[in-house]
């Protein structure tokens, strides 16, 4: 794997929900690591995975909402350690749960979670992961069999070892989020995650109490079906990776298939929302 990489750096106005979307989009392509920095973000590509057109279609780009500059450049040898202590940070969810690097000290949250900062995705960082953790706070996930779909650094799948379920399936389609979660659930001491690399073709034949699917609009319509047929009666789903003008659009895929809605979190345009069947 090659060691160069081509780090693009934008300027973003508005800061905050431009950099959400905007590493929203560059996450669907090879882009496998960001930064924050004062003006937007940083973005990190593989020089082999790289090419001219790696930022066509990049529907924000194009947005009359948002005024975005970049500018790239070639670089070699690049330390997400080192890059990622200078920028993250630890999370705090509702006070119940802490999202922490090896080199933050520990709080007294109930439930303390360990990632290693290696990007920014399924850190807790990003609101949609904020959102889920919050879904996954206030249910009772004792003994249900659950899957974590779109797994990224397995957060999700962490915190619900934490509270008790079991067993879990942790699936993502990217190498490096299968390794990394690999790697956080021995750091957090999970005896019952699995974690495969793969897409909803993995699900066939397989039932859950619960699955939580933090993803991108497009994948969860596609991906439906497979959630459904996967969920056991009573079962419950949670969903986020889309925004609020995209509800009707997972709703209805959802009420169609027989799930009953539940509740909604959003947070700066993003939401997740909680279905059962």
């Amino acid at each position: 794997m090659s060691n160069i990489y081509i780090g693009y750096h934008f300027t973003i106005e508005p800061k905050e929900l431009g950099s959400e979307i905007l590493i929203a989009e560059l996450g669907e392509r090879a882009f496998e690591s960001f930064t924050e920095t004062e003006t937007g973000i940083s973005a990190f590509v593989q020089k082999d995975l790289w090419d001219e057109m790696i930022l066509d279609d990049i529907h924000i780009l194009q947005s009359d909402e948002f005024t975005i500059d970049y500018t790239f450049e070639e670089i070699e040898q690049v330390n997400w350690n080192e890059e990622w202590e200078k920028n993250f940070e630890a999370i705090d969810v509702d006070g119940n749960c802490h999202v922490r690097a090896p080199f933050h000290p520990k709080t007294d949250a109930e439930f303390d979670i360990v990632i290693e900062p290696k990007m920014s995705f399924g850190t807790g960082h990003h609101e949609t992961t904020h959102m889920m953790i919050q879904h996954l706070l206030e249910i009772d996930v004792t003994g249900m069999k659950t899957l974590d779909m779109g797994c990224g650094t397995a957060i999700l799948a962490i915190l619900a070892e934490m509270k008790g379920a079991q067993p879990i399936d942790a699936i993502d389609i990217d190498n490096w989020c299968y390794l990394n979660s690999i790697e956080n659930a021995q750091r957090n001491n999970c005896k019952h995650i699995t974690v495969y690399e793969g897409e909803a073709a993995l699900l066939e034949g397989k039932k859950y109490d619960l699955i939580i699917a933090n993803i991108n609009r497009n994948i969860l319509l596609n991906d439906m079906q497979s959630y459904v047929d996967s969920l056991n009666p009573n079962g419950t789903l949670l969903l986020s990776g889309f925004y609020q003008e995209d509800i009707p659009f997972i709703d209805a895929s959802c009420t169609e298939k027989g799930l009953t809605y539940v509740k909604k979190f959003e947070r700066n345009n993003w939401v997740s929302l909680k279905y059962v069947n």
